[in-house]
């Protein structure tokens, strides 16, 4: 496994896009192809911002982002929390064969992250929130 950034910064929508331009352009150092840093970005976007909206509340607190090698070619985005407890992969998938009208609120942002990534993964660790997005490097990316 191979450390290929390490950033740390306040959970404000201020970081927002300095993140998304640090994990694109890793992303864009393994050989991912455009579509498929869009479609990373995306699911990353749905991370953060449930965490800049929901994860400290009232208070301040950090996100940490490590992009990494993993084992089998992958590209592994982990972002870390402090902020209250919260397991994504809890959460039921939306049905999405529901008339749109009759769906329940909330769960699409984390449907969209277990579409566009090969494997989403959560820990808690202490006090800490530990989402792990795992991308495949494949000769077609």
């Amino acid at each position: 496994m191979e450390i290929l950034l390490k950033i740390q910064r306040p959970a404000r929508l201020e970081n927002f896009n300095y993140i998304l331009d640090m994990i694109g352009s890793c992303a864009k150092k393994q050989g991912l192809s455009e579509k498929r840093i869009n479609e990373i970005c995306i699911a990353v976007e749905e991370v953060l911002m449930n965490i800049f909206n929901y994860a400290y509340k009232d208070k301040e607190g950090d996100v940490r982002v490590v992009c990494k090698t993993g084992q089998g070619s992958t590209f592994i985005i982990e972002i870390t929390d402090t902020g209250i407890p919260f397991d994504p992969i809890s959460v039921a998938e939306p049905d999405i064969t529901q008339d749109i009208d009759m769906r329940q609120i909330g769960g699409m942002g984390i449907f969209l992250i277990r579409k566009l990534t090969d494997d989403f993964r959560y820990r808690r660790e202490g006090n800490k929130n530990i989402q792990e997005l795992v991308i495949k490097l494949t000769p077609h990316d």
